[in-house]
Formats: structure tokens, sequence, C-alpha cells
């Protein structure tokens, strides 16, 4: 649909000043994300509405190394301001991919981590094998934001910025450390060298959350529909399995459920 075919929305206002204070960063998060500017930080300034539009596709945001942030509300949640907003009811219209856009759209570089950053930035880690849905990957995200872990995509993961990954994670894009792209076997190989105990997360036949969650772990996800490969599971150390009624839960509940009992036996 052309933006000018899109519906007119009332259901978001403009913020009153783009210098509002930000969010501070959860108490969590002694780790601070490292500045970086993308190749195109020098040409920021004349980022048009159509330019901003097509980042709306995967290749045209890897080639900028921008994303798109929409709302109010997730846009405070950054602690760094957008390299730029786009305000009006038409420019947001235009920029935004929903057909009932929830109010104005921020423009800001790419956020991820390298595998070394993310092993030392936090020690409870939430590794996500093939999971498709940009929901699941954002709810993950901010899971691990709540529950003070990092997260790691493995190729062939959702996009962390397609727009409904960034919508799901409600701003916790902006605080919990993502590397992406990874290979799962060098991850996990990485991982324990670090010190990190590697946990695979199964349907059953696993040992209940305990003592297995303790310390540095990765926590490896798969897809509710196809799990985690046999060289995945092979190369983890302990596999553990939630006690349930139903056949199944998807990534981002069994993930969000381990990653609060780790994060309990911390708190004690």
């Amino acid at each position: 649909m052309p933006p000018s075919a899109r519906p007119k929305s009332s259901g978001w206002t403009s913020p009153t000043s783009r210098g509002r204070a930000r969010k501070a960063a959860s108490p969590l998060a002694t780790w601070k994300r490292p500045r970086r500017t993308g190749k195109t930080a020098s040409t920021w300034y004349e980022i048009s509405p159509k330019r901003a539009a097509k980042l709306n596709a995967k290749k045209h945001r890897e080639a900028e190394r921008l994303f798109l942030a929409e709302g109010e509300t997730l846009i405070r949640e950054s602690p760094e301001p957008p390299v730029r907003t786009f305000e009006s009811e038409a420019e947001v219209r235009r920029v935004s991919a929903l057909k009932t856009p929830t109010g104005p759209v921020g423009v800001f570089p790419f956020l991820d981590v390298t595998v070394e950053e993310l092993l030392s930035a936090r020690d409870r880690i939430v590794l996500l094998h093939g999971v498709q849905d940009p929901g699941n990957v954002g709810t993950v995200i901010r899971g691990a934001h709540a529950f003070g872990a990092g997260v790691a995509l493995s190729t062939g993961c959702a996009d962390l910025y397609n727009p409904k990954t960034v919508r799901a994670s409600m701003g916790s894009i902006f605080h919990a450390p993502v590397a992406r792209e990874i290979d799962t076997v060098e991850f996990l190989n990485g991982a324990d060298a670090a010190g990190f105990r590697t946990v695979a997360a199964v349907p059953d036949g696993g040992d209940a959350p305990g003592s297995s969650l303790d310390g540095k772990s990765v926590l490896v996800v798969g897809s509710e529909g196809s799990g985690l490969p046999l060289g995945v599971l092979e190369r983890c150390l302990t596999r553990v399995s939630l006690p349930s009624q139903a056949a199944s839960l998807n990534a981002a509940v069994a993930a969000s459920i381990l990653l609060y009992h780790a994060y309990a036996r911390v708190l004690g």
C-alpha cells in the first residue's frame, strides 16, 4: 500500500521536546554499550523520509547500519538520542512500517556487540538457535534485560533490527547486549573457554532447572518446531527441561522462564 493510501492515525502525539531527558539504563546494567560510528555517520543529518523508509528492508539497514524505532515510549528507552527523528504525521506515515503509525520514528545506529564483548559483559547469556519469529526474538531480549542477561542470535534467527523485533523488545534492545549472526557451535566453544557452563533447553529428558544454572551460564534455546540439532546438543555440558502440561513451549516462554530461574539463584 502506498504511503498516501494509508489511513491517518490520531493515536499518537509528537514529543514536546527533542531534548527530553532519556530514561536511565537498568540498575542491572553495569556494562556500557561501546559507542560506534557507522560508515554513514557523516551524512546522518541528510536522512530524508524517503531514505529512512528504506530502512524497513534488511538490505538497506545493513548498507546504512541504521535501524528504525517507532513510538515515543520506545524512543525514550534509548540512553542516546536518535540521529534523526520524524515527528510530523506526514513524515511518520511515510516512514512507518505500520498501517496505523503509533508515533514518532527515530533513526538509530546499529547496537549489536561482538562475541567477545558479550562474553565479558554478562554472566548469563541466552543463545537462540534458528528462532525465526521476530516477536519471539524481541520478547527474549526483553526478558534478558529484565533478568540481567545478554543475548546471542545464531545465523538463521530473525533479524535483530526487523521492526517487529524492535517493537517486541519494548525498548530493551537499547539495554541488553546482543551479538548476532553467530555460529552456534563456535560460540559455545568460546563460551566454554571463557568459563561458561553451556546448558541446552530440551522438551523432556533433561534435568530440572537448578544448580546447572549457577554461575556463568549460556542457555541454548531452539525454535518450538525444530528444537536444537544434535551437534548443538552434544556440544552442551548439560540439558534442562521445564515441567509443563503443554506439549512444548515457544522459545520466548522457555527462555524467559530459564532466565528467571538463573536470576533467582543469583538473588538467593
